[in-house]
């Protein structure tokens, strides 16, 4: 039983910065991956970045080396900075953890999703 809780969207201009954060919470045994995903109206919701506990990282090629994905194990947080915003980045991103559970096996869960927009 996870509980995933977002913060930091807002309204940006182009070219500006933001840092969403995810907070972890409830009981599991240990969190092993974490994904940052993004959808857009109209669209399927699709990969932004992950990250495993140990820290190794995959973008997506729409990053473009601009965000970075980054965890602390020891709070239980992921984040997501996001810079040199473009419109395009607009969307509603969602926090994913994927846990091992108390009693075993893998849990699967979702955050409530935090809208980002990007003016011009």
């Amino acid at each position: 039983q996870v509980q995933l809780v977002e913060s930091g969207g807002g309204l940006v201009q182009a070219g500006g910065s933001l840092r969403l954060s995810c907070a972890a919470s409830g009981r599991f045994f240990r969190i092993e991956l974490m994904r940052w995903y993004r959808q857009a109206p109209g669209k399927e919701r699709e990969l932004v970045a992950a990250i495993t506990r140990s820290a190794f990282t995959n973008y997506s090629n729409f990053v473009k080396g601009r965000f970075t994905i980054s965890r602390d194990n020891a709070n239980n947080m992921l984040y997501l900075q996001m810079n040199s915003l473009k419109p395009e980045n607009t969307a509603v991103y969602y926090c994913n953890a994927e846990t091992i559970r108390l009693g075993g096996g893998v849990g699967d869960y979702w955050g409530q999703g935090t809208q980002v927009t990007v003016s011009s």
